[in-house]
């Protein structure tokens, strides 16, 4: 039995359950006019969690192992004798193999693959019918276990409420989990690459040529600084230099001068900028912003402007972060703010003289939070360089010039045919180690000065 077919049978089983304890539990009440610790329903829920949450979690743990398995089998079938060594092309023609048993192709470029796909759907069948026959076997030992409980003293919503908490704690831990694996995995990868390459050599080098590493000396190509300057210059320079005060500017119109109809409808327009896709962003720096930026300076006597200049992703990308920089809107019309607004103009200050001197001061800290949480999310941006900068890493302080960043260093060194031993693919684990380090480093800085902004005026 397919995973979908038993996965809903489980279900099925599991409403069953519910169906029955309710009803065995509403027959309770017949007659009987004592105080019952839980509702008829409590008690279905009971039976039905005990029927479906053990083979559920049976069935995640079996599909973890379960083509492990199979493919032991059908290595150690006589047909696999014919197998070459360990390596690319044996587990190229077990794939095939997979494929053709599990019907999601039609032919095969090698003929063992035709050989042993016979033998590979007999074993997946075979383990299929165990998980099945496992699975049932919990479904009915836990539906069995909670009916024989359901009674008129049996406390079911204490125990539905705790294995609900247990399901929900489950689940937060799942983020939990995954960030773990995640700062783990690039720990690990970013180690080996460090055995190779001396960690100064990566940090302070100022030469990056990962397409040509020497053997003897792999650090003297993989200097990162001109891919940090890179990075620091689009996302926190020029980006900055775009969003801030367009943002900034958006932000006093929106919250002292616009009128509350066209604020209603501005404030969604102007959001709708952080819903748009990055790679449309992409493509409109890459076909639109990055020729008229090159046509500029043609126009203006630099003749050598790249079309895959910084200026032109940067740019942008800050058109892209301006709705991450307005969100400041919503501190300059906090409750302290405000008060001293109505304070200053009672005063005689006009409405200019209180933005520049009472609320853009009283709003400084959760302004300067905003920009860093921009500046994160600016310099972790990845399709907007990737279609619109270069791939050549210089440092040089002219916008009109070709240069790279981080993240489109990582996608160019993950893709295509590469060993993942070798030092120019594990340098990508360590740039993105630094870039997790910055950025998590930026977004604690941003949280804390926000924090200490709203304690002062709540």
């Amino acid at each position: 039995m397919s995973a979908l077919a038993l996965f809903f049978l489980v279900l099925g089983l599991g409403l069953i359950a519910w169906l029955s304890a309710r009803m065995r539990a509403a027959r309770f009440r017949v007659g009987n006019t004592a105080r019952f610790s839980s509702l008829p329903a409590h008690h279905g829920w009971y039976v039905a969690l005990w029927t479906a949450i053990p083979p559920l979690l049976f069935l995640v743990g079996w599909s973890m192992v379960a083509p492990a398995l199979v493919t032991d089998t059908v290595l150690a079938s006589p047909a696999a004798v014919q197998l070459p060594p360990p390596g690319s092309d044996r587990a190229s023609i077990l794939s095939e193999a997979r494929s053709l048993a599990e019907g999601r192709s039609f032919g095969a470029f090698h003929e063992l693959a035709r050989v042993l796909s016979p033998v590979y759907a007999a074993a997946q069948s075979r383990y299929d019918w165990i998980a099945t026959a496992l699975a049932l076997l919990l479904t009915f030992a836990g539906g069995a276990f909670a009916f024989l409980r359901v009674r008129p003293g049996f406390g079911a919503r204490t125990r539905v409420e705790r294995i609900v908490m247990i399901l929900l704690l489950g689940a937060s831990l799942i983020a939990i989990l995954t960030t773990v694996g995640i700062v783990a995995s690039l720990l690990y990868e970013s180690a080996r690459f460090f055995s190779i390459v001396p960690i100064s050599d990566f940090l302070f080098g100022t030469h990056w040529s990962p397409q040509v590493v020497d053997a003897r000396d792999p650090g003297a190509s993989l200097g990162a600084v001109p891919l940090f300057w890179g990075t620091f210059f689009i996302g926190a320079v020029i980006a900055m230099i775009v969003a801030i005060p367009f943002g900034l500017m958006s932000a006093i119109y929106l919250t002292q001068y616009a009128a509350p109809t066209t604020r209603k409808w501005m404030k969604p327009i102007l959001e709708v900028l952080a819903g748009v896709p990055t790679v449309v962003y992409g493509y409109f720096a890459a076909l639109t912003v990055a020729p008229a930026v090159r046509d500029f300076a043609v126009w203006i006597g630099i003749s050598w402007a790249s079309s895959e200049s910084a200026l032109a992703a940067g740019l942008v990308m800050g058109i892209m972060i301006i709705p991450f920089v307005s969100s400041m809107a919503d501190d300059l019309d906090r409750r302290g703010p405000l008060l001293m607004r109505d304070g200053s103009l009672a005063m005689g200050a006009t409405s200019s003289e209180t933005i520049r001197r009472v609320l853009l001061p009283a709003a400084l800290p959760g302004v300067v939070g905003g920009v860093l949480l921009a500046v994160s999310r600016a310099i972790g941006e990845t399709m907007i360089v990737v279609m619109a900068a270069s791939g050549v890493a210089t440092l040089t302080l002219n916008p009109f010039a070709s240069t790279t960043t981080v993240t489109k260093q990582i996608v160019d060194l993950l893709t295509g045919e590469a060993e993942f031993d070798s030092a120019k693919t594990l340098a990508a684990f360590a740039l993105g180690l630094t870039l997790f380090v910055v950025t998590l480093l930026l977004n604690i800085v941003a949280l804390t000065v926000v924090k200490r902004y709203r304690e002062a005026y709540e």
